[in-house]
């Protein structure tokens, strides 16, 4: 009985993981950035100490976002109408995911800054910075890209839905010009953070999905990249 009831254990407890990730947006995009994170974390070669610092971060996000589902369904099931202290129950929920999130950002940032800020450096030293009119080019052909690709799927317009997204792909191209551009690791980084915020918004108000944003993101990235090395070399 004791191996059975701890086989129903872990067979609720992944229940309960498997309905969040189904009927939870933030827990989706949490899991995708977590899934991103450890593949950049292999990829850099992070040492075995901050490996495990990230994982910490990552697990306490994650936890927090289950505990605040639970929380959530808890006073949805007891609390039939409004209700003030249950309204402040479900802040306090969210306010703990939020505080684990800025953890977890704080630690990827003291992980990933040096050997980012390394890779950065060492990719403008290959693409290097050249006219002005190459961050035209390079918008103008994202923009083109976009409105063909969205033309062959058949899905949303330029402004709104479908694949890719055509904000995020923009912010991207723009943000990669302007880091070939300066040359300056922390305008590069200061560019990519609005192309996020960007992608955010756009995921936020449900006009795309978080697949749709990451291909606009590898559109405008790619597209200008390619841009710059062809005109400089």
């Amino acid at each position: 009985m004791r191996s059975r009831s701890l086989f129903w254990s872990f067979h609720y407890a992944i229940e309960g993981i498997a309905h969040t990730l189904r009927t939870q947006r933030n827990m989706r995009v949490h899991v995708s950035a977590a899934i991103g994170v450890l593949v950049v974390a292999v990829l850099l070669d992070v040492s075995r100490l901050e490996m495990v610092a990230l994982l910490f971060a990552i697990g306490f996000v994650l936890t927090a976002e289950l505990v605040n589902t639970a929380i959530e369904n808890t006073i949805d099931l007891t609390v039939e109408r409004f209700d003030p202290k249950a309204k402040i129950a479900k802040d306090v929920a969210a306010g703990g995911v939020l505080v684990a999130s800025l953890i977890a950002l704080s630690v990827g940032y003291l992980v990933f800054f040096d050997p980012m800020r390394a890779l950065v450096a060492e990719g403008f030293e290959i693409v290097s910075q050249s006219s002005v009119h190459l961050t035209v080019i390079s918008l103008g052909l994202t923009a083109l890209a976009v409105v063909v690709v969205k033309a062959l799927t058949h899905e949303g317009t330029f402004l709104r839905g479908g694949w890719p997204s055509g904000h995020t792909a923009l912010a991207a191209a723009a943000a990669a010009a302007i880091g070939y551009a300066t040359r300056e690791p922390a305008a590069a980084v200061l560019a990519l953070f609005i192309t996020a915020l960007v992608a955010q918004s756009r995921v936020e108000n449900e006009t795309h999905t978080v697949p749709q944003v990451v291909f606009g993101i590898l559109v405008g990235f790619l597209i200008t990249t390619a841009v710059f090395q062809v005109f400089f070399f």
